[in-house]
Formats: structure tokens, C-alpha cells, sequence
């Protein structure tokens, strides 16, 4: 009798996984479509993302606001509103997680218990990155990947060597001088001229300049010796239904190292109170944001549901690489078309995670296996998105 427990227990827990799945991206597609009918009726209290960054380098609160929707940039939003959701969502997760709080949700920044330090060092990168290399958008009147700073070296170095504003300042400068410039050059030397996504030069950048950064880390007589990763957890949490939700939410924040559903909140909603201030000031003033989202929510849930196993196994499982590039440069490349939307996201949420795990695993010695998510993102957009030029 038990045995037959057992075995009926498990299809169903599995039915309700792939309903809740359905369901999800049911109502994100619902909402989605309601919000790009009702904005048309609104005024636009936000400038547009053009008369945005014409300003952006001219006065200084534009400047701030720029600065700060650079942190949403690995999302493909471009929003401040966004951003300071972002942020707010990251602090309000950590103090939680430091009391113990289960409402906490995912911890933050892996467990590490280094998010403020993260987050300083993510951003004092992202400032000086625009600082150093924002003269590119006014000279050239076209975006700069001027955000990658946030999301790869600054704070994989905080991770790798721990608290301190030595640390903190020495990852962000190696940012600025090294992921900054190659994205620069990757982007408008290659990306542009050979008709490829930006978000190719963008994450190819992130891997390389880890590569350079993290031997010239060991060489920095300042700096501590590396930290040791945060123990995994013991307990594997039950996988249902609420816990599909929970983790599709929060992969839309491990790109800035948060992994939190608290902190993802944050970041859509800020970024959908944007697109209801102005549809043309997010995602670059393309008006695509409902389809981008319906596009990421449905790779996250597939990734999520597919690789739920893996998660199981290892306690982490980088399900969120193709929500920030697969899914986005299909969508972008092929515009906002049902086939671009469903083939971006169901071939990324397929190839993009398990590669980037593999990758992760031989990521050289002493170099943060995040190295090997942003490798990942070179590889399956660098693949797919050309493919899918056969068939869409």
C-alpha cells in the first residue's frame, strides 16, 4: 500500500508542477496583452528613451537616472523605476534573511551574506564605467554596453574574496577597465558590422575580462586570501507548486547576483510602472516589454520545471541564463512574433542551462564559476539565434 503511495504521489506532484507552470505563463500572457492595450489611454508622464539619453550625460539627475537604469540593462529594461526596485527588493530580502525570516524567500546573493558588499561593488563599477566610457553614447548617438560592470567582474570579486571596501574597490576598477572596454569594443567592432545581437559582445566580455582579472587578483598584495564558498544546504525544500513560482521569480535576478524573488518583485514591478509611465521608455523605446516578458517567463518555467532534478541535486542550477540573453535576442532580432517568442524561449530554456553548468565546472582555478553562465550565453546566442534565421 505504500509503495502504491508512492507511486501515484509523484505524477501527480508532477501534474501540478507543469499546471502551475501553464498557469503562470497563462496570466503572465493575459497581463502582458492587457497591458499593452491599456497603455495606449494613458498619458506619458516619463520622457522617452531617445529624448532619455540625449540627455543623459548633459545634467546630472538624468545622469543618476541613467546610471541607475543601467542596473536592469542585463534584463534588456532600461529602467530606473526598475532599478531602485531592484535594489530595494535586494535589501529588504537580506535583512530578512539575516533574522531568519522564511518570507525572505531565496537567499540572497547565494547565502553568501555579502549582498551590501555586492551591491557596493556592482555599483561604485557601474559609476565609474559610465564616468570612464559614457563620452561613446553622445559621440556615437547609439547605446554602449555601459551596464556590464554590474552584473560580471566587481561582484564575482566580492564573492571570490569576500567583505572590505579593498575588495569592493578593487573589483569595481577592474570592471570599469577591463569588462567596460572589451564589451565596447566587442560590440561596435563586431556586434554591429556583422549584424549580431549586442548582447553577444555584452556577455562575451564578462568571461574574458574574468579570465584576465582573476590571475591579476592573486598578484594584489591587498587583496585577502579567497573565501570559501557558503555551505549547501543539507535540506532539499518540498518542489511544488509555490516553490515553481518562487524560483521562476527569482531567476530573473541572478544576473546582479541577488537570486531572489523579493528582489525581482522589486525589479518588475518598477519596470512595468515605467512602460505604464511611458511604453516607449523601457527595453529602449521599443515598446516591447509585454513580449519580452511573456518571452522570459515562459523559458524561466520551462527551465525551472525541465532541470527541477538539478536543482534538487546541486541546490543551484543556472535556469536563468536564457532569460537574460536566448530569450531576449530572439525576441529583439526576430521582433515580437509568436514563433520568434516560443522558439527563443523553449530552445534556450533547453540548451542554455545545462551548458552553462558544464561550463561553470571547468571554469579554470581561482576564477568564479559565473565565468562559465556568461560563456554559456556567448555560445547558445551565438548559435541560436543565426539558426532560428532559417526557420522564422
Amino acid at each position: 500500500m505504500l509503495a502504491t503511495t508512492r507511486r501515484a504521489t509523484k505524477p501527480a506532484g508532477a501534474l501540478g508542477r507543469w499546471l502551475t507552470g501553464a498557469a503562470l505563463f497563462g496570466v503572465t500572457a493575459g497581463l502582458a496583452l492587457l497591458l499593452a492595450r491599456v497603455t495606449g489611454s494613458l498619458p506619458h508622464v516619463l520622457s522617452a528613451y531617445d529624448e532619455w539619453q540625449e540627455h543623459a550625460y548633459h545634467h546630472i539627475p538624468q545622469f543618476l537616472r541613467w546610471v541607475l537604469g543601467d542596473t536592469t540593462e542585463a534584463q534588456f529594461y532600461k529602467s530606473a523605476l526598475g532599478g531602485l526596485g531592484l535594489l530595494a527588493g535586494g535589501w529588504i530580502a537580506h535583512a530578512g534573511w539575516r533574522r531568519g525570516r522564511r518570507w525572505a524567500g531565496f537567499a540572497v546573493s547565494g547565502g553568501s551574506g555579502l549582498w551590501p558588499w555586492v551591491t557596493a561593488a556592482a555599483l561604485l563599477g557601474l559609476l565609474l564605467s559610465n564616468l570612464a566610457w559614457g563620452w561613446m553614447i553622445p559621440a556615437t548617438g547609439a547605446w554602449q554596453p555601459t551596464f556590464v560592470a554590474f552584473v560580471s567582474v566587481p561582484p564575482m570579486v566580492v564573492l571570490t574574496y569576500g567583505a572590505g571596501w579593498r575588495v569592493a574597490v578593487t573589483g569595481a576598477v577592474l570592471g570599469a577597465a577591463l569588462t567596460t572596454p572589451a564589451a565596447l569594443l566587442l560590440v561596435n567592432l563586431v556586434c554591429v558590422p556583422l549584424g549580431q545581437p549586442a548582447v553577444l559582445g555584452s556577455v562575451t566580455a564578462m568571461w574574458v575580462s574574468a579570465l584576465i582579472a582573476f590571475p591579476l587578483c592573486r598578484r594584489l598584495p591587498w587583496l585577502p586570501r579567497p573565501v570559501p564558498p557558503p555551505a549547501a544546504e543539507r535540506t532539499v525544500p518540498r518542489q511544488g507548486p509555490a516553490w515553481v513560482v518562487r524560483r521562476v521569480l527569482a531567476d530573473f535576478t541572478e544576473a546582479p547576483f541577488h537570486g531572489n524573488e523579493i528582489a525581482s518583485l522589486g525589479l518588475l514591478a518598477g519596470t512595468v510602472l515605467t512602460y505604464l509611465l511611458n511604453p516607449l521608455t523601457p527595453v529602449y523605446g521599443s515598446g516591447l516589454l509585454p513580449a519580452l516578458l511573456t518571452a522570459q517567463v515562459l523559458t524561466a518555467t520551462l527551465g525551472v520545471l525541465v532541470y527541477r532534478r538539478q536543482w534538487a541535486r546541486h541546490g543551484w542550477y543556472p535556469t536563468f541564463v536564457p532569460v537574460v540573453s536566448v530569450a531576449p535576442a530572439v525576441l529583439l532580432t526576430y521582433g515580437p512574433t509568436w514563433p520568434a517568442m516560443l522558439s527563443g524561449a523553449v530552445l534556450g530554456a533547453l540548451a542554455a542551462p545545462p551548458l552553462a553548468a558544464f561550463a561553470s565546472r571547468r571554469i579554470p582555478l581561482g576564477v568564479h564559476p559565473c565565468a562559465g553562465n556568461t560563456f554559456a550565453m556567448t555560445v547558445c546566442t551565438g548559435v541560436l539565434v543565426p539558426l532560428l534565421d532559417i526557420v522564422l
